[in-house]
């Protein structure tokens, strides 16, 4: 690792060779970051992440490029900065709320916002820190996905969509839910975007210790008139 470091402290001059080896690596950071992303089959994901990273990567090189090669005596971070900025407008598109009130796209619009700062920093030459960070984007996406799950799966509140046929239905599930000593804390009644124009309700309930969300989701799909119920 620190001979690749050292190798890359051949770069930190500004000239075309150094130039062409920030942007290849923020190539490779922009892209092992939108891998994921892409076998997961979000809106963003390997190319953009990779146009992201060498955008601001780039953005960095004119602003050394401004300062060293022309002579014009600016703020250096300040195209940086407008990059922060503004990648925010690509990470709002991303987030979507679905019809079932389902906030998504929050990690995918947290991700590009990272992959933009990694793209600065490789910009700037700090490739300790860029190399690191992509690192730790890994991981945070990868594996503390699945500790994220493991805690919702957990968690004694659960949001629960449901679609049902009729208001007998919905009378028989509030009682189940009541003899089992599920709280249930807010109810919405919509209805269903599907040809069948099915009633729906989102419950926000709390759960007993001994109740999983396994169990409960199986229990009330199997009252008679349940057409599907899904955690949100």
């Amino acid at each position: 690792m620190q001979e690749l470091l050292n190798y890359l402290r051949f770069t930190e001059g500004f000239h075309i060779w150094g130039a062409i080896v920030r942007m290849v690596l923020a190539v490779i950071c922009g892209g092992i970051i939108g891998i994921e992303r892409e076998y997961k089959r979000r809106p963003a994901g390997f190319r953009t992440h990779i146009l992201i990273c060498l955008g601001a990567s780039l953005t960095m090189l004119t602003s050394q490029y401004i300062y060293l090669e022309l002579g014009l005596f600016t703020d250096l971070a300040r195209l940086g900065a407008q990059v922060i900025a503004g990648i925010g407008f690509i990470g709002a598109g991303t987030i979507i709320v679905t019809k079932r009130r389902q906030v998504k796209g929050l990690t995918t619009a947290a991700g590009l916002w990272a992959s933009a700062i990694v793209g600065l920093a490789v910009g700037a030459g700090y490739f300790e820190a860029a190399l690191i960070a992509t690192l730790m984007i890994l991981v945070a996406e990868l594996l503390l996905s699945r500790f994220e799950y493991f805690i919702m799966s957990t968690a004694r509140g659960i949001n629960l969509y449901i679609e049902y046929r009729d208001n007998d239905v919905l009378a028989t599930m509030t009682d189940y839910m009541r003899t089992r000593n599920v709280s249930v804390t807010d109810l919405q009644i919509t209805k269903s975007g599907a040809a069948t124009q099915n009633p729906c309700a989102i419950f926000s309930l709390e759960l007993p210790r001994k109740m999983t969300h396994d169990k409960l989701m199986t229990a009330l799909a199997g009252i008679e008139g349940v057409v599907s119920v899904e955690e949100l």
